[in-house]
């Protein structure tokens, strides 16, 4: 695994920076329970109260050969920049006081809600860093999903990578290599990595009719996006098509052990280095289950099953395809259209 700066945290390295109400690790060990994505991408803290801006190099002087007692012009790169977006995932809970003392344990009673609030966000979170549009909910910030949804003419149409399916039954593998100078996650300048619970405690509230009674009221709030510094450090493998897998009938079936790790192993050809910052390729429970059944295979040499813990100290059995962890976010939908 690659070592990533100071700077580059994941969640659980934010975990042990407590905050002074000590919310931060518990909430980080409740997302570690799903969507395994959430786990592995690095926070950083952007530059900017709504966002990251970043500087990208587009360009490279121009070099000369020169000969003796003469000159060679000047020359120099070009750069732009580029600003990401930040959103605000936000949830509020009211509990009837009444309601939260019946089994005569307030505070379990809220814990039991507050889980079920954490993990709606999860979800919410994890499938926003796929498939997030603007141009669809101006509110949401842009997720990896739309950047590499067009293989025409598309300036990363490298990266991404067609499997064949067609009509509106795919998936996509996602080859992802985190790092502060390939691909993160900005949480706005000044503020706090990852979800935030806030007891914001008893208060009367209006009900449907405007009339008040007493809550203890709830804020979960977490400040997020994606940044991508470098295009080359993704890579989508779309077009995946799941009927062809799960019924185990067409082309895709018979090459399923073949095809699939044939265009990962292209996947992991297109990111220029691998070093860089820690790679995890990314699939949903159908693929993934498939992947782990070819693991199986005496034959399959590129696949792997291991015993690993996660950086919360979960034991758990690890994927693994020539190195590189294969994770399971169950956020990547059986329902994608075709990328063309």
């Amino acid at each position: 695994m690659a070592t990533l700066s100071t700077g580059a945290l994941t969640l659980a390295d934010w975990a042990k920076r407590l905050d002074p109400d000590g919310q931060v690790p518990q909430v980080a060990e409740l997302l570690s329970q799903t969507n395994e994505i959430l786990e592995d991408a690095v926070f950083i803290e952007g530059n900017l109260p709504t966002g990251h801006r970043l500087t990208i190099r587009t360009g490279l002087p121009n070099v000369y050969y020169r000969s003796i007692n003469q000159g060679i012009p000047t020359s120099k790169s070009q750069t732009t920049q580029v600003d990401e977006a930040i959103g605000i995932l936000e949830a509020r809970s009211h509990i009837d006081v009444e309601l939260a003392k019946l089994n005569g344990n307030t505070a379990a009673f809220r814990l039991s809600e507050d889980e079920a609030f954490l993990e709606a966000m999860n979800q919410a979170m994890a499938g926003t860093m796929f498939y997030g549009n603007p141009a669809s909910d101006p509110r949401q910030f842009l997720g990896l999903a739309t950047r590499y949804g067009t293989i025409s003419g598309a300036g990363n149409a490298q990266n991404i990578l067609d499997a064949g399916g067609t009509g509106s039954n795919n998936t996509s593998i996602w080859l992802v290599v985190w790092g502060e100078n390939t691909i993160f996650c900005p949480f706005p300048k000044g503020s706090q990595a990852g979800l935030m619970h806030q007891d914001l405690g008893e208060e009367s509230v209006p009900d449907a009719n405007n009339n008040f009674f007493q809550a203890l009221r709830a804020l979960y709030q977490w400040k997020n996006g994606v940044a991508v510094k470098d295009w080359r450090y993704a890579v989508r493998i779309c077009n995946i098509n799941v009927t062809d897998l799960t019924t185990q009938a067409g082309t895709q079936a018979s090459t399923a052990a073949t095809q699939i790790i044939n265009l990962m192993s292209r996947a992991l050809d297109r990111v220029p280095n691998l070093s860089r910052g820690r790679a995890c390729f990314y699939a949903n429970r159908t693929v993934y289950s498939m992947l782990r059944v070819a693991a199986l295979a005496k034959s399959n040499a590129a696949l792997s099953i291991e015993a690993a813990l996660t950086q919360f100290g979960t034991p758990y059995s690890l994927t693994r395809f020539l190195g590189v962890p294969l994770r399971k976010v169950d956020q990547l939908l059986n329902t994608e259209a075709r990328v063309v």
